[in-house]
């Protein structure tokens, strides 16, 4: 069946009302698309200009359904198509649902989740990485925070009180092949290695009305045939990765005041470790006027290979659904580091890069 069949379908779906009161379908979106402008993106120190894959916040289109078993027991599903605007093509390795595919049930006790979802490192920096998942942010210096989803996971959310905690565990964490940190080829499942592609995931998270504080921890094995890493590629059970991170903010009126680390180790034939350091400022201008900054510092250990990235951001709301925003970012390079400020348009050894973009959003 063809996806624009499928879509199709599901939108039909979403705009028949309920056959139940207690139940609900929603069909949800965003498209989002800027024009950027990048400087020393090689060796040579030419520039580029064009139109990003990913821009202020990932374009997605998805259905969300509920219905109500009552004494305080829900059943849930999402499914969640993120895709590229300035070419049309599914993102997240090429997966049709490649943001959200589960199904839930929701309990007194906390929610149970079945299928490819969020892990608790996304969870956790909610609040803390205010440009999240910015054209210039923090996954340009760490590819796997925009990609921090497993397939094949039985996850777990509950909340007490200001208190949120919950763990994923996953059987085969990425079983698209199309390379890149979103696509590596570790599907596990396997019944003669069964460390292969393994992931776990924690949280525990508190959020009171004026402040909030976080920590979560990420590891997954790797397995034969894993396509993304170069020498540091997980391309065995043996070998793992890890990240822990411990952040919080602070919300004074209309200024939010955040920062946070992220340690990750790698366990490989090349292992390594590294830190990134943030710090972010958020203000709520008008009711219109949104200005948001974030500094970063990404260092790995036992070389001189760091990076410091400065970035800020305005966004005006022409509607509740629509925004326009620019967005400007410096960074520099030292010893053989080759980050870039979006984290995909290269950027030679050693270098400092200047980037802008500009661009629109819209909600539905």
């Amino acid at each position: 069946m063809k996806l624009s069949t499928i879509a199709f379908a599901l939108m039909i779906t979403a705009a028949v009302p309920a056959a139940h009161s207690q139940s609900s379908v929603t069909l949800f979106g965003l498209v989002d698309q800027s024009i950027a402008h990048i400087t020393n993106v090689n060796a040579a120190k030419d520039s580029v200009t064009k139109m990003p894959s990913n821009s202020s916040i990932p374009s997605r289109w998805g259905v969300r359904g509920t219905e109500d078993l009552g004494n305080g027991y829900k059943a849930g599903f999402v499914l969640e198509s993120g895709f590229s605007l300035d070419s049309g093509t599914s993102m997240q390795g090429g997966r049709l649902f490649g943001r959200q595919a589960n199904v839930s049930l929701s309990t007194p006790y906390g929610t149970i989740i079945l299928g490819r979802q969020y892990s608790m490192l996304f969870h956790s920096l909610l609040g803390a990485d205010q440009l999240g998942p910015n054209l210039f942010g923090s996954a340009s210096l760490d590819p796997y925070i925009a990609n921090d989803r497993t397939d094949n996971a039985i996850g777990f959310l509950g909340r007490t009180g200001g208190f949120q905690y919950g763990a994923t565990y996953s059987f085969g964490r990425d079983t698209a092949a199309t390379g890149g940190p979103a696509a590596t080829n570790c599907a596990g499942e396997s019944a003669t290695d069964r460390k292969a592609c393994r992931q776990w995931t924690a949280l525990l998270k508190y959020d009171a009305p004026t402040w909030g504080v976080a920590g979560a921890y990420d590891k997954f094995h790797g397995g034969p045939g894993v396509v993304f890493g170069g020498p540091s590629a997980l391309n065995s059970s043996a070998y793992h990765e890890a990240r822990t991170t411990v952040n919080g903010y602070v919300q004074m009126g209309g200024l939010r005041v955040s920062g946070g680390w992220i340690g990750r180790t790698n366990r490989s034939a090349q292992s390594f470790k590294q830190d990134m350091v943030f710090a972010a400022l958020g203000y709520a201008l008008t009711p219109a006027w949104f200005l948001d900054a974030e500094v970063f510092r990404h260092t790995r250990r036992h070389s001189g290979d760091d990076t410091m990235m400065y970035v800020a951001r305005a966004t005006y709301s022409l509607s509740k659904r629509t925004a326009v925003y620019v967005t400007g970012g410096y960074l520099t390079n030292s010893g053989n580091a080759a980050n870039s400020l979006d984290g995909m348009s290269g950027a030679g050894p050693g270098l400092n890069q200047v980037g802008v973009a500009a661009g629109i959003r819209h909600a539905f």
